[in-house]
């Protein structure tokens, strides 16, 4: 996984420019806002030396209308940024969430193997919070901090050079304390988010494991895992906070020490002769409001850090290789007779462990191939390579004589049907779980599907029937009654290709004998891959492969490996002794 940094430019060409003219419209409102507030400091020197020193009444009358005319711009302004830029921030980190989701969804198979669907959640989610920042009202008065800071520190100097001179070493100081902090914090920032990712994937886990949790009295031990990750998270954010701590103790020490000086300086000044107490009073007014955004920005400057970070991990999973390269993938297959041929296929999850070695064998259009052999053996990997799930490190897979992985992958699998050993239900009702891959069917090819796989055979007992809510991963479903439900949304695909990855497995002997002629319907004319540790279920397949050590031990049908008195004849009688 990269670890490249964002950089401003990408954020400026990809977030910014894009909307520059809200932007642009943003820093004006905030140039006229901040240039409104400089208009009670500069009213205050006249109200002292003019107004009340001089009883000049119409003075006042100018004063009081220019200061409050100047309060009604800002209020104005804030609110027009407010709603051009927070809610341009807001539609910003929608967009960026579907733009990750975008890309998550369309990754390989084996990224999800080796990452926690929680960690997923809080990268879609989370990381890209901190944009709001950038788009929002934060680089704007970030921006409005500055040119405050520059307009207080010209009038200033125009007030009286020394003092401010003498202001300028403190603030220099806070300046460079802050750009190191600043610089050592983005690291923790970015820590951060892959702490919150690997603790929000515990805590998904955990919730949905929780029959597992409760039948081995293991909540404790979850209890314990779960705070010693937040405790992780507290100790990422406690380091953080130093940093921010320094930065805001150092500001109100060198900015303290400053205005003692001031006082001391502009008090002497004064005894003097040499400076009106209206000019001090606004220059210490000046001062506030050069000081004010100097602090502001240590804040502002702090959630764009946090923001830079959690770009730095979007940035990471927008680099990831799709899993469907268009220039890779160019054949596009308008129609799929269902020839399937393995050539010298090899296939490891890790380097140089192979799970698959050279396999070689070829599944008509129409036939039924089973897969058999113990745990592990690599039936399932040989399933997941004919599902395109998987690509092979060595060899070819070809589909009526197209190299597999030169085809597009939305023209194979729109006609792929699969059930799989851990069938994955949605929350929501039994119709809308069947319709899934087909949500346009009719109510007659519904009800047809629900026949076949006899559906029907349960939710004729609950009382909301099709319409009833199943749970969250159809936990209100028993295992035969997920399975059923399962093969009635292969029979609705209506696919050319159908992978039947222990399709039996979970059903009792009633179930099973409803689904057996169910199944021989589905598979009738389809190129079918099946994987089943009851021998009985492929007895009628069109070929049998006995998969040892990831390879293929014994090729032939039912009859010829039983005579042939090998492996598979002794899988097959152990079982029938069982």
């Amino acid at each position: 996984m990269g670890k490249g940094k964002v950089t401003i430019g990408h954020v400026f060409k990809t977030i910014m420019w894009p909307r520059k003219k809200l932007l642009f419209v943003g820093l004006l409102l905030i140039i006229i806002s901040r240039l409104a507030s400089l208009v009670l400091p500069g009213a205050s020197k006249y109200l002292m030396d003019d107004v009340i020193a001089k009883g000049d009444l119409e003075m006042l009358k100018t004063l009081l209308i220019a200061v409050s005319g100047a309060i009604v711009v800002q209020a104005i302004t804030s609110f027009l940024l407010t709603q051009l830029l927070s809610v341009e921030a807001q539609l910003l980190i929608a967009q960026l969430r579907a733009k990750v989701q975008k890309q998550i969804i369309k990754l390989p198979v084996s990224f999800f193997d080796n990452n926690k669907s929680g960690a997923l959640v809080s990268r879609i989610m989370s990381d890209v919070e901190g944009v709001r920042n950038l788009v929002g009202t934060g680089l704007v008065q970030l921006f409005g901090g500055v040119l405050t800071a520059i307009v207080s520190l010209v009038l200033l100097i125009k007030i009286s050079p020394m003092m401010t001179l003498y202001v300028l070493v403190p603030v220099s100081i806070f300046a460079v304390i802050s750009l190191k902090a600043f610089s050592y914090i983005r690291p923790i920032f970015r820590k951060r988010g892959e702490i919150n990712a690997e603790v929000t994937g515990r805590l998904t886990e955990t919730l949905n494991g929780i029959r597992v949790i409760k039948g081995f009295n293991a909540e404790q031990q979850e209890v314990k895992t779960f705070e010693d990750g937040v405790d992780r998270l507290f100790k990422n954010v406690k380091k953080s906070l130093i940093s921010t701590s320094i930065v805001t103790s150092s500001a109100t020490f060198l900015l303290g020490m400053a205005t003692t000086g001031i006082m001391g300086i502009g008090g002497y000044m004064i005894i003097d002769g040499q400076l009106t107490f209206g000019e001090f009073l606004s220059f210490t007014l000046y001062l506030g409001f050069m000081i004010a955004p100097i602090v502001q920005m240590s804040n502002i400057g702090s959630q764009l850090t946090e923001a830079f970070a959690g770009l730095d991990r979007t940035e990471e999973i927008m680099n990831m290789p799709l899993e469907e390269d268009e220039s890779e993938r160019t054949i596009k297959l308008d129609t799929i007779e269902g020839n399937i041929e393995f050539q010298d296929v090899s296939f490891a999850y890790e380097e140089n462990k192979e799970v698959i070695n050279n396999i070689s064998f070829t599944a008509p259009a129409g036939s039924v191939t089973a897969l058999v052999g113990t745990s592990g053996s690599g039936k399932s990997t040989i399933a997941g390579l004919a599902a395109s799930f998987l690509n092979p490190i060595s060899g070819k897979i070809t589909i009526d004589e197209n190299d597999l992985s030169k085809v597009s992958l939305q023209s194979y699998r729109s006609q792929l049907g699969v059930v799989l050993q851990d069938d994955f239900l949605f929350e929501g009702t039994i119709k809308n779980n069947i319709l899934f891959p087909r949500p346009d069917a009719t109510e007659e090819e519904l009800q047809n599907a629900v026949k076949a796989a006899h559906v029907q055979e349960f939710t004729d007992r609950f009382e909301d029937g099709l319409d009833t809510v199943i749970g969250e991963r159809g936990v209100k479903l028993s295992g035969g009654q997920r399975q059923r439900l399962a093969i009635a949304r292969a029979i609705l695909a209506n696919p050319r290709i159908l992978i039947l990855d222990e399709a039996t497995s979970n059903l009792d002997t009633e179930s099973e004998s409803f689904i057996q002629e169910s199944l021989k319907m589905l598979m009738k004319g389809r190129t079918t891959f099946v994987i089943a540790h009851r021998l009985s279920t492929i007895k009628q397949a069109d070929q049998i492969l006995v998969i040892e050590g990831g390879k293929i031990d014994e090729q032939g049908n039912h009859d010829e490996l039983i005579a042939k008195q090998g492996r598979y004849y002794d899988l097959y009688t152990y079982q029938a002794r069982i």
